[in-house]
């Protein structure tokens, strides 16, 4: 019996991208587009009546922009996956959006495959990053933080642990690279959060950016 296909949310005011993204998400066998909105409020409204397994969601939109109607979908729904939908130029909102609680950032621009293996990620538990996304991310934070000292506060292994986070590794498979146990990597993890003042993956990458701990 073949699995049904993952029930995709599209919010962005624009008819139509919304119309191209949905035509080709609609073409892949894994995926359904079932519920599109074209701002933050009429998002809200219709969490209300149906709850999609991932949303797309755009930035810069009236009436609510995509930063509040995050906050307020993640209230509702506290494990709802949110990948946003980004142009270049908008960095500043970057941050806004991971504190919010989104799982992953997808430029417009990015081809089906790369869409792809950002739905294939968040719906795994997973965090998303597009690689030109986190290049110009970190070009934008560099350049801010030039004539500052880096303010990373982890230990070495804190450090070794968190830039193998950040290229994706799953606890289990940062303690056997390391030669530690699972359970170790629980704990140095939960610090990392905690002295980072990190709620989950995405600030943590962020954090790691901020601090130039990773190159991309």
């Amino acid at each position: 019996m073949s699995k049904a296909p993952y029930r995709i949310m599209l919010v962005d005011d624009h008819t139509l991208f919304r119309n191209g993204l949905r035509i080709l998400l609609n073409n892949l066998n894994e995926y359904k587009v079932t519920a599109e909105a074209a701002n933050g409020r009429e998002f809200i409204d219709l969490l209300e009546s149906h709850v999609p397994d991932l949303v797309l969601l755009d930035i810069d939109m009236p009436v609510m922009d995509g930063i509040d109607a995050a906050r307020l979908a993640l209230e509702k729904l506290p494990d709802l996956k949110i990948i946003t939908l980004s142009m270049y130029g908008e960095e500043d909102y970057y941050y806004k959006m991971v504190d919010a609680g989104v799982k992953g950032f997808l430029l417009k621009n990015s081809d089906i495959n790369e869409v792809k293996a950002a739905l294939q990620t968040v719906l795994e538990g997973g965090t998303y990053f597009s690689s030109e996304l986190l290049k110009n991310l970190v070009n934008s934070l560099r350049s801010k933080s030039q004539h500052h000292e880096k303010q990373n506060v982890l230990s070495e292994r804190e450090t070794e642990i968190l830039i193998l986070i950040c290229q994706g590794f799953s606890n289990q498979e940062i303690a056997d690279q390391l030669y530690i146990s699972k359970r170790t990597v629980d704990k140095h993890r939960s610090n990392i959060l905690e002295k980072s003042e990190s709620k989950n993956t995405a600030q943590l990458v962020m954090y790691a950016i901020k601090n130039q701990l990773v190159e991309i």
